[in-house]
This record gives C-alpha cells, structure tokens and sequence, in this order.
C-alpha cells in the first residue's frame, strides 16, 4: 500500500479538506443536521475476495478520518439476496456486469452525478459501466478500477526463437506455427475451467472485429427475430471471428480439455507456453510459480490491419449506493474517501489495475506496458461472453466446438438460446 495512504489517519489539510466535501456532500444529499458525536455503523460490501485485507485498511483509514462513524465490511459472494430482503450495504463495490445491471434498471440504485468524484471520471470509461444498463437521468455506478486483458507471453521463449509481438492475424499464426515446430505449445488454455475459453478465445477473437456493445444493443432490439438472416446474429456477425478462434485452438496445449485456471498458471509459470489467453489477474498467480519470469502483454491481433487491435477490458470495480441505504450521506462521504486520487491510484497500482479517472497515472508495472496504449486511447472492448445471460451455457459450448472444431453449431445454438430467453424477457 502507497505511503499516501497509510497515512491519512494524519490531522492536517488533508483531512480537513476531506471532512469539509464530507460535509458538502451532506448538504448535497439533503441533510439538515451536523453529525452527531455517534454517527453509526455504514456496511461496505466488495466482492473480490483477493483485496478482503487492502480495502479493510482503507476502511479503517476513513474511519479514523470519520470520528463516530464505523464500516463493517461485507464480502459474501452475492449481492442478490441483500436486494431480495430490502437490506443492501450501503455502499456497493462491484464488477460492473449483467448482475448489477439488473439493479441499475430498475432504479433501486441512487443517482451520484452529483458527487464531485462523478465528474473525473473519464467519459469512455464511464460508458463502459452503461452498456449492460441505464436508469434514465441516472449515474448509478462509478467505475473505480479497470482490469485489461490480452496475451500473456514468455518474452525469454520469443527471444529464443527470434520471434516478434505480432500486429497482424498473419503473424500471429505465423509464431504460432514456428512455435509448434519448434515443440513449444503456443497456447495454454484450460479449457476445464469455462470461463477461461470464453474470456480469452471467444471474447479476444470477437473483441477486435465487432463491436461488442452495439451488437448487444441490437440483439436485445430484435428479440426473438435474431436468425440468420436478422441485421445481426451470432451466426452471421461472429461467423469470421470464430474461424479464428477455431484456427488458435489448434495450437493450443494437447490436454487443454482438462487442465484447469490453477494448472495454467502453474505450467505457464514454469514456462511450458509460449502464450497465455489471461487477463492480470493470473499475473499474481504466475509470480507465485516464478516472480522472475520475463512476461509481457500484447492485444490479439485477430484482423491484417494493426490498427484493428483493441484491449479486452472490463470495470473490476464500480461503486454504487443503494437507494435503500440507511445513511445516504454517509455512504456518500466513503464513496468520496475512495474516489480520493490518492486512495484510487493506490489501489490500482497495488492491483495490476487502470484507474478510470482523467488524471490517472499510467499502471508502472512492465508486465501490464503492453496494454497501456489501448487504455491511453480507448481502444478497448467489452467481452462478448460478459454480455451473454449465464443461463446461456457459454463455457460449455465452447468446449464442445473446441473438441470437434465445429464453431458453427455453437454459433446457430446461441442464436436460438437467444431467441428463447427473449420470448421470456430474459436477455439481460
């Protein structure tokens, strides 16, 4: 954790300027009264169960900030049922995914364009959060880390065999064959574990040659008239992007049927692979097996124009306030203490993570270098799997069509999933 954290439990400028937004934003919220000497108990609920201990500090640290007022934290593996009793945390920490968006809909989120946080936050990161769903006049969640995602690779494996990054679909390949040829697996993939094959083979493979929210936005406005001769369909619009994913399978690892997210961050970590369909979150885990291993990260190039490439991203964290929260203001001033540029940045240094704000500073560490110039511009996408209903068995679509090389049958399999769930309302 930064010194500027660890730290802020200090009186001085800091924190009085931190008490006085806090007492700003309760006017703000439509408070009367000043804080009483027992302010109460606030309950914070984040779902990454990896960063329990980090955000238990920085609770503390706005505790001491806050005399009188206590925050539990909550970190149970579901949201749904705080909504369903009427008692949701007062402050949310949350991917911003189809889960959340079902809050967000119907409004049961408060709005927090109001909060001066809202307005540093970069507007294409802000959109991201948007794409699952909107509450009109509303800005429901405030994305507070960005997670990028791409190839892993062995860069000592790619100077021993003098190979290049790839820019191109072509080269791509190419490494790939010269790799094989040379009996290093070119890709690992667990294909066991199926949320890995769809988030790196479906979603790299799609990411780069479709858009991703538009395609969502249009499927969700053609309903159950998705087919192969809709505007858009799976079968149609991921027909190409699914040749490459059936091309990369081919290089993949011989068992990846029955590996596992643990064995290939094991075997990746050994350097048995050249190349890894991750995002950062499997980094901490390599440096477990290696924290010397030479890797870097690069886009997947899936198209023959360089330009095309584009980093999967995806908001890991956005903060929310329920509309039901016990203490609206309060809550509002622990969204304000971790929006603070010193506590965000903090965090998402210490987290292989981007910060979602327009003053960031670039992530430093050398393994995530490769991506940070798609982040810098934008030049990121949304996965396409992260926009499927997980009552769509995804995972296991692909693990048949990677078995039998037929992609096809997954592709017609989806579109008609889609349409039955549609005929129930049920595509979000």
């Amino acid at each position: 954790m930064s010194s500027d954290v660890r730290h802020t439990t200090m009186l001085g400028r800091r924190s009085f300027l931190a008490r006085a937004a806090g007492v700003a934003l309760v006017g703000a919220f439509g408070a009367a009264c000043s804080a009483p000497e027992s302010r109460g108990t606030l309950r914070f609920y984040e779902q990454k169960q990896e960063v329990i201990a980090y955000f238990d500090k920085l609770l503390r640290a706005f505790e001491a900030e806050h005399p009188g007022l206590s925050v539990v934290h909550d970190s149970t593996s579901s949201i749904a049922p705080q909504f369903v009793r009427n008692d949701p945390a007062d402050v949310g920490c949350f991917n911003a995914n189809l889960e959340l968006a079902r809050y967000v809909e119907r409004g049961q989120l408060s709005d927090l364009s109001h909060l001066p946080s809202a307005a540093t936050i970069r507007p294409d990161i802000g959109k991201l959060a948007e794409q699952y769903a909107t509450f009109p006049g509303r800005t429901s969640v405030l994305p507070y880390s960005l997670a990028a995602a791409g190839v892993i690779y062995n860069r000592k494996i790619f100077a021993d065999h003098r190979l290049p990054v790839p820019t191109t679909w072509t080269e791509f390949v190419d490494v790939c064959t010269e790799l094989k040829r040379a009996g290093v697996v070119p890709v690992y993939a667990t294909g066991r574990t199926t949320w890995t094959i769809w988030q790196g083979l479906f979603d790299y493979s799609v990411g780069s040659l479709v858009d991703t929210a538009e395609f969502f936005r249009t499927m969700k406005e053609l309903g159950t008239d998705v087919g192969p001769d809709s505007e858009v369909s799976f079968q149609k619009t991921f027909a190409v992007a699914m040749e490459r994913a059936k091309t990369i399978s081919t290089f993949f690892n011989a068992d990846q049927a029955v590996r596992s997210y643990e064995d290939g961050n094991l075997a990746f970590g050994k350097g048995q692979a050249a190349m890894y369909l991750q995002g950062p979150w499997a980094i901490g885990q390599i440096a477990l097996v290696d924290p010397k291993l030479d890797i870097g990260t690069f886009a997947l190039p899936v198209s023959e124009n360089p330009n095309d490439r584009k980093a999967r991203v995806n908001v890991d964290l956005g903060l929310y306030i329920p509309q039901r929260s016990a203490d609206v203001p309060a809550a509002a001033e622990l969204v304000e203490f971790l929006m603070r540029p010193d506590v965000i940045n903090a965090y998402n240094q210490d987290n292989l993570a981007y910060a979602t704000t327009k003053t960031a500073p670039p992530q430093r560490d050398p393994r995530l270098a490769g991506l940070q110039t798609y982040v810098d511009r934008g030049a990121f996408y949304q996965g396409a799997g992260t926009f499927i209903p997980t009552s769509i068995p995804l995972g296991n679509y692909l693990q048949a069509a990677i078995g039998s090389g037929d992609f096809d049958t997954m592709l017609r399999q989806l579109d008609a999933d889609w349409r039955r769930l549609a005929r129930r309302g049920a595509t979000t």
